[in-house]
This record gives structure tokens, C-alpha cells and sequence, in this order.
């Protein structure tokens, strides 16, 4: 070994010092510093080597080289002089290139270090188990998923030859042939089969150096293909599913940038991939903030919000959800609606359902307009009778709306989806009303089709029948309708045999059945079958505060029939009109409204009061009645009589009152509503 002495204890001699202790070759014998506390000294001391503070001490050794770190020339040329002839004397300036070399050395060795331990790092967390062979064929590298996927310890390989560990190894050939085997097969000595690609190793001079192997367990690698497979179908199939869909379908990443938009977006936006891939989620926003956006700040969906999009500045409804990975917010997804194409639909929906409804039962409660006292009570007593099997009785004026509300209790029932038949009581003749009615069997009467005939009841059966002017049917059938509701069954003309039926009866009537009674022309115990549950319908004087409401359904409905497009009526003309009386009820309403429509100009869009014809401005003269005064005694009438017409005057005087208002006039008469009904009704007001 080389014994040295270090003549300075700076920095140079100090890293002289830590250079020259790692090696093997050179031994330190002595250092000397005139500064015992310099920080080569005490390093020298803690590595138990001498030290001297006059360095001449020093040259009393057997000393092979001298390192002068001092960098004072005088220094220099003391110890060159006094040195043996054997000795080499080494500079300060060799000593700073030597402490550069060191310095570089270990940042070197470091760097290889890092670089190695990342390396390890990487190849053991591969799911893939690799072997790297030399050019002689010997082990170089065995991670720890070659460790798992081989049961082998890496100690146990490590330096062996590959043919001592697979003996079938055709990384000998790959290196032979420098090509690539992708996906063979192979068989380990303990039974196990793998999958492996083998790669050679080539360096920069384009020679081999080794080769190596990346290989999976054949079971999870035919996993893995299988789930591989199952994904590309999955994605293939979302592709389509997406591409094909026609509701516009837009996703953007965590970052609100374009990823997927499909053909029904660009239909409808008119915006291309190129204009959206890769932008911001604000790029098709016209009208209104971007619900991408949103939806990745508060990870919350979105749902109808009401926006305008696109160069086209197109009105669609749009819902936006976020997309939430194990956890981790991905991006979000909206799909987009065009308005007009909903609106479409609506009013096809709505043209369908007015189709049906002229197959079955046509309106509905909602078809019910009014929102006075007066409509209010018989509204809610058809609602509750629709809830029950019970025979109804529609009482009120022609025009009134009789038939729209049996179509309503019907379509409220349990009996919806079942037939619905309408029979006009007046408007068949008597002698084919039984027939009609009740069907008949063959050879009944002259002219009878063969095999019979189906009646209305009969059609009817599991639904409902609506028997409209009930007043007016003659007294046989009266007594046969009362057996249909006693007993649930009819009999056909010309036949003997009952046949069960289960029909829901909905009579109406304008006439007033207990004057009927009275008179002998309808029977008494009919009507107690047919007035279970009654419902008076008020005439549309006695509700003028619905006529607003009426007057604008109205419109509508004749807009679809004339192909017109009037948006509404003034309130100049609905106050023209609240000053007649409407004997024709809401049928004369619509006339007259009808009316009005036919001979408005093509540029007028509003009915004003030009448009009412002037006669509906006469008050008529019943209303003259409410002002006169109540008169008293008069010889020769009963008291009952005298109480009854004193009765109905103070109810019209308060009717005047309180303009018609049935609401106001029963609260200041300290009755109910239903009983100031019923005193109109025995009043006849």
C-alpha cells in the first residue's frame, strides 16, 4: 500500500482525506495542520489516523507520496526540498482536480443509484413477470411477479444458466435469430404454463447483448383476454348505443373539455367535433351557463334547465349528470332536448288523445271549466260519485253541460277502460226505443235482422251508459229500465231469458221530474232509483263570474276547428256579455263566440266588444223582478202559499244584492249553499 501524508486540513486536504480512506491502495499515515481544529484534523482524528501541526514531523515516516492541499507556494517548495528522493509530492492544483473528480464520482454513483433503485422499483410492481438473460445465457434479472408467476425465489435463479431454469427457454434463439416471439406458450418444469413475449437486447452498436422475457400465468392471461374482449364489446356496443341515440348526448372531462359528442348533438346544435373535442363546455352556450361546469363544482346532477345553444341559437332542455369513477369525479355527461321537437310531440300526444276520446268517453274533470262556488259543489259531487258504483242523476238546463260531466264521472271511475255508450232518450222513436235499448231476439217483429240484436245495455256491459233526456221516455220502457236497475238484468224484445248485466247508469234530464210526477208522465219509483245520487248543474247566469275562464277554452276549441289563431278576448267584451243572461247556457256561448270568430278579420287576433252582437246587451225582464218590493197579505191564498212567495222575494232581493253571488247571498241568509239550492229549486227561481 501507498502510505501518504496530507500536508493542509481545509477543505482540499479534507476531501483529499474522505477520497483516499475509501480506498484500498493508499494508506494515511499522518496529516498535519498548523490549526489542530481544522476540519481535516478532526476528521483525521475521528478515523484514529496521527496528526502533527509542523508537517516537517511528518517527512520522519516512510512516506510513498505527499498531497500539499495549502495552495501556499513557499509550503510547496519547503517540502520539495526537504522530501526523500523516493517520495511523490502531489499539488494543491492536482488535489482540487482530484476533490472535482471525487465529487463528480459520487454524484455519479449517486444518479446510477436513483436510476437503479426506480428501475427495481418499476420492473417489481409490473403485474408481468420478466427475466433478463445476458449474451452467454445466464440470469440477470428475475422480478417479483416472475417470482410469483413461476413459485421461484429470485436468490434461487439468479446467476443460473436459463437452461438450468427452462429448459424449453427460447430466449437462446431469440438472441440467435434477433426477432421477436410474441405470445407463445410454454411449460415450466413444475406443470405451470405460461404466456411470454421474448424481446432481444440490442445495444447502440446494433450488437446483442442478452434478451428478455415479459410473461404472464396462461390462467389470468386468458382472463384477462376474456375480460379484455368483454370490455371491447361493452364499448363497442355504448359506441353504438350513443352514436345511434337521437337524444343529443354530450361528455366532457374533469376539466369541462370536449370528449364524445354524437350525430343527434350536431343536429340539433349545430356544432361539429372539431368545433367541441378538446374545447371548453362553454363553447355551445349561446344562452345561459355551462351545466357541465356546474355539475363538476358541485358533483350534483342537473335536471331541465332551460337553455339556448349553437350558431342556431336553439332552444333545448337540458340534464346533466356527473361521472364518478370508485370515488373520483371523471367528467359529466348531458343530454340535450330540443324543445320544438317536445312540443311536437306534445301536440301529437294531445291529437292521439283526442282521437281515443272519440272512440270512448271524450273529456274529462279537467275538460270541466269553472272555478265559481256554483261549478264547484256539483264538480266535487261528480268526482265522489265516480268513485262509486251508484246510479247518477245530472240535473240542469240544456246547454249546462250534462253530457261533459257523465263522460268525466266515467273516465274517473273503475269502469274507464270500458265501453262508454251514449243514448239521446228523446231522439229515437218510440217504437224502436225498447228494441234499441234492450236488443231483440230473431224473428221478434217483422224486418228483425237474423240471429238478433245487441241493445245499448248489452253493448254497455262491465262499462257505462249515459241515458241523456231520461224525461222523455215513454212509461213501458220506464218500467223496463226500472227492472234493468233492480235486478241487474234485461230481456230482449221478443225474448224470455233474463240476461245479467253490470252496467253503471248516468241519466240527465232538463225537465223537471217531480212536476213529472206530479203530472203522471214519469214514474215515481224510477226516480227514487234514479236520484240516488243527484247533481244540480247551474245554468251559466247564475256562474257569470266563469265566463272569462269559458270564453278562453272556447276560443281555443273553435281555433282547431277553423284553423284560426285568436289569442283571447278583451274585458271590455267579457263584460258585455256578463250583462245577458244566456238562456242557451255555455252551447249559446259558443255560438256566439263561434260567431264572433267566423267574421273577424285575418289581422285581428283579439274578440273585442265590436265583435258580441249588440242583443245580448238586453237585460231581460225577470231581472226587473229582484227590485220590487216584497208584498204582503193576500185574501183568498193559503198561508204556506203567501210564506212561499215572501220567501223567494227576500232570496231575489238578496241575489241583487250581492250580484248573483249564491256564495255571499246563502252566507247573508244564514244557510248553506246546497239549501239555497234546494229553495230555488221549490221556489223555481
Amino acid at each position: 500500500m501507498q502510505k501518504v501524508m496530507i500536508v493542509g486540513g481545509g477543505v482540499g486536504g479534507t476531501t483529499v482525506l474522505k477520497l483516499l480512506s475509501e480506498s484500498e491502495v493508499f494508506s494515511i499515515v499522518c496529516m498535519a495542520d498548523t490549526n489542530e481544529s481544522a476540519e481535516g484534523m478532526l476528521a483525521a482524528k475521528e478515523r484514529r489516523i496521527p496528526t502533527v501541526t509542523d508537517w516537517s514531523m511528518g517527512l520522519e515516516r516512510d512516506l510513498d507520496i505527499i498531497f500539499d492541499t495549502t495552495g501556499d507556494p513557499s509550503v510547496y517548495k519547503k517540502i520539495k526540498r526537504d522530501m526523500g528522493e523516493q517520495t511523490i509530492l502531489i499539488p494543491g492544483s492536482v488535489a482540487l482536480i482530484m476533490t472535482k473528480l471525487f465529487e463528480e464520482k459520487n454524484r455519479l454513483i449517486s444518479k446510477l443509484e436513483n436510476t437503479s433503485a426506480k428501475m427495481d422499483l418499476i420492473l417489481n410492481t409490473t403485474s408481468e413477470g420478466m427475466v433478463v438473460i445476458d449474451h452467454e445465457g445466464f440470469i440477470i434479472m428475475f422480478n417479483d411477479s416472475a417470482e410469483r408467476a413461476s413459485d421461484t425465489k429470485r436468490e434461487d435463479v439468479i446467476g443460473r444458466h436459463i437452461k438450468d431454469f427452462i429448459p424449453s427457454t427460447g430466449l437462446l434463439r431469440v438472441m440467435q435469430t434477433n426477432q421477436k416471439e410474441v405470445n407463445q406458450e410454454i411449460t415450466l418444469s413444475n406443470g405451470m404454463e405460461l404466456i411470454t413475449t421474448r424481446i432481444p437486447l440490442v445495444n447502440a452498436d446494433k450488437e446483442i447483448i442478452g434478451a428478455f422475457s415479459v410473461f404472464r400465468n396462461k390462467t389470468e392471461a386468458v382472463q384477462l383476454a376474456e375480460q379484455i374482449t368483454d370490455l371491447k364489446e361493452i364499448q363497442t356496443m355504448l359506441q353504438a348505443i350513443i352514436q345511434s341515440s337521437d337524444e343529443a348526448i354530450s361528455v366532457v372531462d374533469d376539466q369541462g373539455r370536449g370528449l364524445l359528442i354524437n350525430p343527434a348533438y350536431t343536429r340539433i346544435t349545430g356544432l361539429t367535433k372539431t368545433q367541441v373535442i378538446g374545447k371548453p363546455a362553454s363553447i355551445d352556450i349561446y344562452e345561459g351557463e355551462s351545466m357541465h361546469m356546474k355539475v363538476l363544482q358541485t358533483k350534483k346532477p342537473v335536471r331541465g334547465v332551460n337553455m339556448r345553444v349553437g350558431p342556431k341559437h336553439k332552444e333545448v332542455i337540458v340534464n346533466v349528470a356527473p361521472i364518478i369513477v370508485d370515488g373520483y369525479l371523471k367528467g359529466s355527461v348531458g343530454v340535450i332536448h330540443d324543445v320544438s321537437e317536445i312540443q311536437a310531440l306534445t301536440h301529437e300526444l294531445n291529437r292521439a288523445r283526442q282521437i281515443i276520446r272519440t272512440l270512448q268517453a271524450k273529456y274529462s274533470f279537467d275538460d270541466i271549466i269553472g272555478t265559481s262556488e256554483e261549478m264547484k259543489l256539483p264538480i266535487e259531487q261528480a268526482k265522489l260519485s265516480a268513485r262509486t258504483p251508484a246510479t247518477v242523476l245530472l240535473r240542469g238546463e240544456s246547454g249546462t253541460g250534462k253530457e261533459l260531466f257523465a263522460h268525466a264521472i266515467h273516465n274517473a271511475s273503475d269502469r274507464k277502460f270500458n265501453k262508454f255508450v251514449r243514448v239521446n232518450c228523446a231522439a229515437i222513436s218510440e217504437s224502436l226505443l225498447e228494441s234499441e235499448l234492450f236488443g231483440y231476439d230473431e224473428g221478434a217483429f217483422t224486418g228483425a235482422s237474423r240471429g238478433g240484436k245487441v241493445g245499448f245495455f248489452e253493448e254497455a256491459n262491465q262499462g257505462s251508459i249515459f241515458l241523456d233526456e231520461i224525461g222523455e221516455l215513454p212509461a213501458n220502457i220506464q218500467a223496463k229500465l226500472l227492472r234493468v236497475l233492480q235486478e241487474k238484468e234485461i230481456i230482449r224484445v221478443g225474448g224470455t231469458k233474463p240476461i245479467p248485466i253490470n252496467v253503471r247508469v248516468i241519466a240527465a234530464t232538463n225537465i223537471n221530474l217531480e212536476q213529472a210526477i206530479a203530472n203522471g208522465s214519469f214514474r215515481e219509483d224510477l226516480y227514487f232509483r234514479l236520484n240516488r245520487m243527484p247533481i244540480f248543474i247551474a245554468p251559466l247566469r247564475k256562474r257569470k263570474e266563469d265566463l272569462r275562464e269559458l270564453a278562453e277554452h272556447l276560443i281555443n276549441k273553435i281555433n282547431q276547428e277553423y284553423g284560426r289563431s285568436i289569442e283571447g278576448i278583451t274585458a271590455a267584451a267579457i263584460h258585455k256579455m256578463q250583462i245577458y243572461n244566456w238562456p242557451g247556457n255555455v252551447r249559446e256561448l259558443e255560438n256566439i263566440l263561434g260567431r264572433a270568430i267566423i267574421f273577424m278579420k285575418l289581422n285581428e287576433t283579439v274578440i273585442d266588444i265590436h265583435h258580441i252582437p249588440d242583443f245580448i246587451e238586453e237585460i231581460p225582464l225577470k231581472q226587473e223582478k229582484l227590485l220590487m218590493k216584497p208584498s204582503g197579505y193576500v185574501s183568498g191564498k193559503p198561508l204556506s202559499e203567501i210564506i212561499d212567495q215572501y220567501e223567494a222575494e227576500i232570496i231575489q232581493q238578496a241575489f241583487h244584492t250581492h250580484k248573483g253571488n249564491k256564495t255571499l247571498t246563502a252566507k247573508a241568509l244564514g244557510i248553506s249553499v246546497r239549501n239555497l239550492y234546494y229553495k230555488m229549486e221549490k221556489l223555481k227561481l
